[in-house]
């Protein structure tokens, strides 16, 4: 059996704040587990986000899924047409090649681990914090790098949709 020289062998705990958190504008993030620590094949990433906030665009991966477990308070999300509000304890699949968002639709913080597989999806976070200035402009020249496509055309529309701010 080949074995990978990738993966950390060892048990691990992940203790809180270990991997530097960045806030970016309503979406925190807080990286858990690295694609480097799992030969690739998956990453994980904690999002706090603010109360009645719309966390991204509308976006398509190319390349990865995303499944978001919900910690605390719920989560929206447009699926490509279907809108769903997923409460604590649920998981939203938001699978490649599909147009997606996803948002903060109470008062209160909502809490989400986010798992991208295959991973690599996780550095475009360390790499937007580099030039975040709330202006989503920043990211135009990482989608290519990152099999990223990103409407922000749609920002204003969403907000009225479901009443909510962005960054």
């Amino acid at each position: 059996m080949k074995k990978s020289k990738n993966i950390n062998s060892k048990p691990t705990v992940i203790k809180k704040g270990e991997h530097d958190p960045v806030e970016l504008g309503g979406i925190g993030v807080h990286w858990k587990i690295y694609g480097t620590e799992t030969d690739d094949r998956f990453s994980i990433v904690h999002h706090p986000i603010a109360p009645k906030t719309l966390a991204a665009p509308l976006h398509y991966h190319h390349r990865e899924d995303e499944y978001s477990y919900i910690i605390k308070g719920r989560m929206g999300a447009l699926l490509g047409d279907e809108v769903v509000v997923a409460e604590t304890g649920s998981w939203v699949y938001k699978p490649a090649k599909q147009w997606h968002t996803f948002w903060n639709p109470d008062d209160t913080t909502c809490e989400i681990i986010e798992v991208i597989s295959p991973a690599g999806f996780e550095n475009f976070f360390k790499e937007i914090a580099e030039v975040w200035d709330g202006h989503d402009e920043d990211a135009a020249h990482l989608t290519d790098k990152y099999g990223l496509e990103m409407d922000f055309d749609s920002i204003p529309g969403l907000c009225e949709r479901f009443g909510l701010n962005y960054p």
